[in-house]
């Protein structure tokens, strides 16, 4: 009898194991990297929260049918971007989600819920969540209210666009005459403060500023490489993101071609594989 009780409680924990869920923090983000306000005390509002709490609990039904449930803490938070968060802590699962998404749709909320959940647990992500998510992100009104709420809640390190051997600001008006006949505005140019490797450069369009990695700003760099990364990146005020089905189309056919009219272009592609 004994040996039978030992056996039972070794299934269940070799069941309880085999479910555990994974550990830290699932953040699903859709905007480019930005300084998150100071942690604060966020307002909540308890009916609003009630119908969060349900459809988390819901969704947590579905995709565990069996298994315990935690308690739902579900709040909004005034993050720089559109993003949201789940946490595991003491038996509670700590969730927050962008005040973007407030009055959202319910069926996005199903949807961000389901999604957080799945990869929290280990479980696949349904696609008509995943694309109900997407779409919404990629509405313009929810992009139009994303840019205006950066500019206001998020913070642009900028530095200089004089650097040791380059200078970004005459590099942009050049390019602006060769290329663009003098009509682009110029937006903010400045250096990085670290020297990237990944992110090359950036157009930041809540900030209205482009960004060039530091990495680049040395004697040996040829000026041909610094003359594409800016000329890509004006490219982007010519040609802004477009969303089409849902998704972000950042590099339209219209930038494509236009980007070929750089006569350098292949020897660039050259010179960053060598970084």
């Amino acid at each position: 009898m004994q040996s039978l009780v030992k056996r039972l409680l070794a299934k269940v924990e070799s069941i309880q194991t085999k479910h555990q869920p994974a550990k830290g923090t699932f953040t699903l983000s859709a905007s480019q990297p930005a300084l998150l306000p100071l942690l604060e005390t966020v307002p909540e509002n308890k009916s609003y929260s009630s119908n969060l709490k349900d459809i988390f609990a819901t969704e947590y039904r579905l995709l565990r049918p069996r298994a315990p449930m935690p308690a739902f803490d579900v709040r909004f938070y005034p993050f720089t971007g559109i993003n949201t968060t789940i946490r595991l802590r003491e038996g509670k699962a700590l969730v927050r989600l962008s005040d973007m998404l407030e009055g959202a749709p319910e069926s996005v909320l199903r949807a961000i819920a389901h999604i957080l959940l799945a990869k929290l647990y280990r479980k696949p992500v349904d696609a008509t969540h995943a694309n109900r998510y997407r779409r919404h992100l990629g509405s313009d009104a929810v992009t139009r209210r994303a840019e205006q709420v950066r500019r206001s809640r998020g913070r642009k390190n900028v530095l200089t666009a004089q650097g040791h051997h380059y200078d970004l600001d005459e590099i942009f008006e050049q390019l602006n005459r060769q290329y663009f006949h003098g009509l682009l505005g110029r937006p903010v140019l400045t250096w990085s403060a670290h020297s990237a490797r990944r992110l090359l450069g950036h157009y930041d369009a809540a900030h209205n500023t482009i960004v060039v990695s530091r990495v680049f700003d040395r004697a040996e760099t040829p000026r041909y490489a610094i003359e594409y990364l800016v000329f890509h990146e004006m490219l982007h005020l010519k040609h802004p993101v477009q969303v089409k089905g849902g998704r972000r189309c950042v590099h339209s056919r219209e930038f494509q071609r236009d980007e070929k009219m750089f006569p350098d272009l292949d020897k660039v592609k050259e010179f960053l594989k060598k970084l």
